[in-house]
């Protein structure tokens, strides 16, 4: 196990600013590591987040909710939306009642590739979990909704 001192080799005025700088550290190695399984389907973190939503829904959706429901919100949803349209993976309508509103749907084929997706996860990429028990995860867990107030 490399301490976050180690990995950023500095030292830190105290625990928090420790606890801190490790939390921004670690959350962006996991993404790296989601990254490196993603990139092979030819989507983002943020594209595979926005199937994902589409699929769980079942449905139309309109874009606010899928914003709203997003793990890392983002301010480009509409252009992440128009590279899954482009690439067949979701549709797109515009609500008659009130044009400003657009609804989105998981495609036939953002199905499918969502499906292989999860064929190929062998769980490789978060094999990191097994040194956290249960517990810790709890903790930690209850420790981040803490932060969030």
């Amino acid at each position: 196990m490399t301490r976050i001192e180690d990995a950023m080799k500095t030292k830190f005025a105290d625990e928090r600013v420790r606890f801190l700088a490790n939390l921004v550290f670690t959350s962006n190695w996991i993404k790296n590591q989601f990254n490196c399984f993603i990139e092979p389907f030819g989507l983002s973190m943020q594209q595979f987040n926005i199937l994902r939503i589409l699929r769980g829904a079942g449905d139309w959706v309109n874009m606010n909710d899928v914003k709203e429901r997003m793990v890392e919100k983002s301010p480009n949803a509409t252009r992440l939306c128009d590279k899954l349209v482009a690439k067949g993976l979701i549709e797109r309508q515009r609500c008659e009642a009130d044009r400003r509103v657009v609804h989105l749907k998981i495609s036939d084929q953002g199905l499918q590739l969502l499906k292989e997706i999860d064929d190929k996860d062998d769980g490789s990429h978060k094999d990191f979990l097994a040194n956290v028990t249960v517990e810790e995860a709890r903790i930690v867990s209850d420790i981040l909704d803490k932060l969030r107030g």
